[in-house]
């Protein structure tokens, strides 16, 4: 008799129910093969590694224990989900990851009922959980809540607001703090420094009521450190720990990579306790792939990848990325300026201050994930007669937008926003991209708001907001490299409001805001190949307008186009405004505006993306021809 081949125990599991049956040991051999499936998919598709392999072994113990989808499990930004999802009916799809047509990065709820919440944002779990529990005592179809959080995402006061709330409430819900010491970048600040302190010395486990009259369903290990806990943690802080103070019963630390520490635990909370719980693991980002593991971010955010060797496909480019000109255009600048700052929240290499704070570390400030706290914090610099720049993603800036009017706009003080990641950012999709930032900054009475057209550009508004004290400045760019212009020696600060014409011609003008002037000139050149020679302006600035250059383009031409990467609500609504005031209208002028459509675009490659929004080249060219009445022309040819 000869034994039967073993099917792979990751075969075998095609929804969590699969994994019910499966023994201890079976799990463990569960998140081996989660582990290398998760490498193999990231290696073929680029994406968030190290997020997901610190968290196999509590992937496995959640799914083996909870019953989701009616159990919600929520994953706090949405980084680390890439195991949940291979092992929520999406294996064979898992290497459609972040393209077009396929799988998204972060959990999706119209994706698939086991992503109970979206997500992209950090530190939205605890409130989303506190939320379905509330809704499970109202009568909703919830079982547990379970909101999986890192510690990076605990430096938001978004987490703790959450935590107040949920420990004043008493509902029965979970919260698995993953303490991994690693954000994107290294956690700062207090709260990094008092959970360290907390796992300094050896590991002990505190259930208390939520594993009250259960001690004996634990191993002995177990059963001694809840024993200990108690006056363990006395030596940590007076009256327990801060999330005993916020109505939390604590538990941990414990491995995050041990399931037979793991399972016990979870296993225990889900039969015993009645109130709100916070479990706190210790992980590892990158855990078993030794090229994650040695990589300064934990292998973070990857490009495609050989599984062997670690090393990532790069695309070649002789231009050099717009995050790069900004950081080195703020290092030349602060080099003569010593009153020049630059702040970020948790995003030091993302926004190029990595390169200004090795240059400069006392004048950098990375305050953690509080985008809140960044703004008010630069806004506090400005006063004290500092010269700050504010550098934050587009999308991450919308969460400092009541501080933004409050601390900085109706205070003049002369804030530089540095706004990364501005239009369609591809892979990561609707969550990261920077389209509402043009809209709800310009309507601010007393801001500045300009946006790069190329790399150059860029580094002519750096100079702009170095020199600008009347009050707040910003100017965006996107993701990705430039476009291969000249690049200036030094920046020269613009007039403020002023645009530029680049190319003179006659019955349309072209009015872009932005990066999509590249465009705009192909699509120039194939309306001058019609018979049609259009003037092309950059307006360089939203706010405030250029109004002698848009008033003369309008008296000179039969039309106006303008062309932006953002919403509606933003430089065209401005440029509108603008004419309707002056009677423009009146004449029958006709004035067209391309902006992102209204919806959330799916994630795709940028250029698909851009396709999608209807704002390249080719689109501006049947733009120019419908508002100008030669369809059929355009049909044609």
């Amino acid at each position: 008799m000869t034994d039967r081949p073993c099917t792979p125990t990751l075969d075998r599991v095609t929804l969590p129910v699969d994994i019910k049956g499966l023994t201890d040991r079976e799990l463990r051999s569960l998140a081996d093969e989660l582990r290398a499936e998760t490498i193999s998919a990231v290696s073929v598709t680029g994406g968030h590694l190290g997020a997901g392999l610190g968290v196999v072994e509590l992937t496995v113990a959640l799914h083996a224990v909870f019953d989701a989808p009616r159990d919600k499990i929520i994953w706090d930004v949405g980084h680390q989900c890439y195991p949940h999802k291979i092992l929520t009916g999406r294996r064979d799809r898992i290497r459609t990851l972040r393209q077009g047509g396929g799988l998204s990065g972060f959990t999706k709820r119209s994706e698939s009922p086991y992503d109970c919440f979206g997500a992209g944002h950090s530190s939205t779990s605890i409130s989303a959980a506190v939320g379905f529990a509330a809704a499970r005592e109202m009568g909703g179809d919830t079982g547990d809540a379970v909101a999986v959080i890192g510690d990076g995402s605990m430096s938001a006061g978004m987490a703790f607001e959450a935590l107040n709330h949920g420990g004043h409430l008493k509902n029965r819900v979970i919260v698995i703090l993953n303490d991994n010491e690693m954000s994107i970048a290294p956690p700062v600040g207090a709260l990094s420094s008092y959970l360290s302190r907390l796992y300094a010395g050896a590991p002990f486990q505190d259930f208390k009521a939520a594993a009250k009259g259960a001690l004996g369903l634990l191993p002995e290990p177990f059963q001694e450190g809840a024993r200990r806990a108690k006056e363990m943690l006395k030596s940590v802080t007076v009256g327990g720990t801060l999330f005993e103070e916020l109505g939390f019963s604590y538990v941990g630390p414990i491995d995050g990579h041990d399931l037979d520490q793991l399972l016990p635990v979870l296993r225990t909370v889900k039969q015993r306790a009645h109130a709100p719980v916070l479990i706190h693991v210790i992980t590892k980002k990158g855990r078993g792939y030794a090229p994650a593991e040695a990589a300064r971010d934990r292998g973070h955010a990857t490009n495609k990848f050989n599984v062997l060797t670690g090393a990532q496909v790069k695309p070649v480019s002789n231009a050099p990325s717009y995050t790069k000109v900004f950081a080195q255009s703020l290092i030349k600048e602060a080099e003569v300026d010593e009153r020049i700052c630059a702040v970020t929240a948790a995003m030091p290499d993302g926004t190029g201050l990595n390169l200004f704070g090795e240059r400069f570390p006392k004048r950098t400030f990375d305050v953690g994930i509080a985008e809140q706290h960044a703004v008010t914090f630069s806004a506090a610099l400005a006063a004290g007669g500092m010269r700050p720049f504010c550098a934050i993603y587009s999308t991450f800036l919308q969460r400092g937008y009541d501080q933004i009017v409050h601390d900085v706009a109706i205070q003049r003080l002369p804030v530089r926003f540095a706004i990364d990641r501005a239009g369609l950012v591809g892979a990561d999709g609707a969550t990261h991209a920077g389209s509402f930032d043009v809209a709800f900054l310009s309507n601010l009475p007393g801001i500045v708001v300009m946006a790069a057209a190329d790399e150059a550009e860029l580094v002519h508004m750096v100079a702009t907001a170095a020199a600008h004290d009347e009050g707040p400045i910003a100017f965006r760019y996107p993701r990705g490299d430039g476009v291969g212009v000249e690049m200036p020696a030094k920046g020269v600060p613009l007039e403020i409001g002023r645009g530029r014409v680049v190319r003179e011609g006659t019955r349309i003008a072209l009015l872009s805001f932005g990066t999509r002037l590249a465009e705009v000139q192909v699509a120039a050149e194939a309306l001058a190949a019609r018979g049609i020679s259009p003037t092309v302006a950059d307006a360089r600035f939203a706010k405030p307008l250029d109004r002698d250059l848009i008033l003369q383009l309008a008296a000179h031409h039969e039309a106006l186009i303008t062309i932006e990467e953002g919403a509606i609500g933003g430089f065209g609504s401005h440029v509108a405004q603008l004419l309707a005031e002056a009677g423009i209208f009146d004449r029958g002028f006709r004035y067209r505006s391309m902006v992102l459509p209204d919806t959330f675009i799916d994630h795709n490659s940028a250029e698909a993306m851009y396709a999608t929004a209807g704002l390249n080249a080719a689109d501006i060219e049947r733009k120019a021809l419908e508002t100008l009445g030669v369809e059929v022309l355009a049909r044609r040819a």
